[in-house]
């Protein structure tokens, strides 16, 4: 029997996903754990794997197509297996619909001003005034299809699909209007990545060679639509502050200790972030009070047994939330090896599946941006979330009365009031003074 692919569900609440590319055809061999397809969620790319060894066949849906996670989207022959006659009916009519095209552009190639394309593809590039020579096609030995032909109609000008993007770097150079031809792709093969864009736009643009007359209307703001990555943060957050009744409590931390620590690794050539320690101190901490470890998903809370510290990264997209899973059971050296790589892969947009899934607490540090204090929503289904602020040179008084100069830093945590009450939020902030103030409980 046919083994059934599945797209996973990637993480608590995602529901959908696009698939961007399908890297295996029907007919292709495949070995347990290779890439089948590469899909994208709200946030980052990933490839659907083959569960055994066999041949592909039935391709449900084509390149593009927006679908519900958990469904089949292929099937798999195991060795020595025959492809059956039919599939389940629902299964057949959406294979019989998506590859149709497929089909009809598998005729024999012509030639369209020295162009080689499908007749397909002639037809709609007629119909379309479409000039196949500025076309890249995508077909065997770069054949013109009829996609090619739809997603040079549809590209706006300067962002063709001739040049080689992730769906990252497309959909921020439509956004900024940046033509993706003039930035040389750091990724694989010479692929455009989100960072190359990123880069590209934030080099200043060039002076005019003459001062340019006022045009009417010249103060007319930029519109840019409220989609993809910031649609899914703008949706989400939205949903969360909306129904979850936050409940807000600061306290300050002597992090005196903390910095000479810092500084004597520091002359010792070792780095460790506020980051990095913040998610250790709390990773510790909620292992003694679970209620904040924990997710809520419709009246079901689940208290989980390791602490899966989320990590803000700021993008110029977007905010995103990679994981440090077991933060509790690592070191500190471990947790700024992950804290640095996940920050990197988050800028590259080279993000996995697993570096998203199963936070149970996140962490926002914008001390590094001269933050004094702020608070944060909680990142649903989670039910807590951690505010980090700068650490400020203060004359405090001593047990004397006298001032003497210390270091401190404001922290704010956002709790969900229906998990939450205020006396537990209370006693998770005076455990997390004690460790942050005691450097060396950060090795207990």
């Amino acid at each position: 029997m046919p083994v059934e692919i599945i797209l996973p569900k990637f993480g608590f609440t995602l529901e959908t996903a696009e698939i961007v590319k399908w890297l295996k055809q029907d007919g292709d061999g495949v070995r347990a754990g290779d890439p089948v397809c590469e899909v994208t969620t709200d946030k980052v790319n990933m490839e659907v794997e083959a569960p055994e060894d066999g041949t592909v066949f039935g391709l449900l849906y084509p390149e593009g197509a927006t679908v519900p996670v958990t469904e089949v989207i292929a099937y798999l022959l195991r060795p020595g297996e025959e492809r059956p006659a039919m599939l389940p009916a629902a299964k057949a009519a959406a294979l019989a619909a998506t590859t149709a095209p497929v089909a009809a552009e598998s005729a024999p190639v012509v030639a369209a001003r020295d162009v080689a394309a499908s007749p397909v593809a002639q037809r709609v590039a007629v119909s379309a005034h479409v000039d196949l020579s500025g076309v890249q096609g995508t077909g065997p030995n770069q054949r013109i299809m009829r996609r090619d032909v739809e997603a040079a109609m549809s590209a706006p000008a300067g962002v063709a699909g001739k040049v080689r993007a992730t769906p990252a770097a497309r959909h921020l150079a439509e956004q900024n209007n940046f033509d993706l031809a003039t930035v040389a792709g750091s990724g694989p093969h010479g692929r455009v990545q989100a960072t190359d864009v990123q880069a590209a736009l934030a080099k200043p643009a060039p002076l005019p060679a003459a001062p340019q007359p006022t045009v009417v209307g010249a103060d007319t703001p930029q519109i840019v639509k409220l989609e993809g990555m910031r649609r899914t943060i703008a949706t989400r957050l939205q949903k969360s502050f909306q129904t979850a009744p936050h409940i807000f409590f600061d306290a300050q931390i002597d992090m005196t200790g903390i910095e000479r620590l810092r500084q004597t690794l520091k002359a010792r050539n070792e780095k460790l972030s506020v980051t990095a320690i913040v998610i250790k101190a709390c990773a510790l901490t909620l292992l003694r009070h679970p209620w904040l470890n924990a997710t809520l998903d419709g009246d079901d809370i689940a208290l989980w047994p390791s602490a899966n510290i989320g990590m803000a990264v700021a993008l110029d997209a977007g905010l995103i939330v990679p994981v440090i899973h077991h933060a509790d059971a690592l070191r500190l050296n471990e947790i700024q090896r992950q804290v640095d790589a996940l920050a990197g892969r988050a800028r590259n947009n080279t993000l996995q599946v697993n570096d998203m899934v199963d936070g149970t607490f996140t962490v926002s540090n914008l001390g590094m941006f001269g933050v004094d204090r702020f608070t944060a929503i909680i990142n649903p289904p989670q039910v807590a979330i951690l505010a980090v602020s700068r650490t400020m040179q203060q004359f405090v008084p001593d047990e004397n009365g006298q001032p003497v100069l210390r270091s401190l830093m404001t922290i704010t945590l956002s709790a969900d009031h229906r998990v939450v009450d205020g006396a537990l939020a209370a006693n998770f902030l005076q455990d997390l003074r004690v460790i942050l103030e005691e450097p060396a409980l950060l090795a207990w």
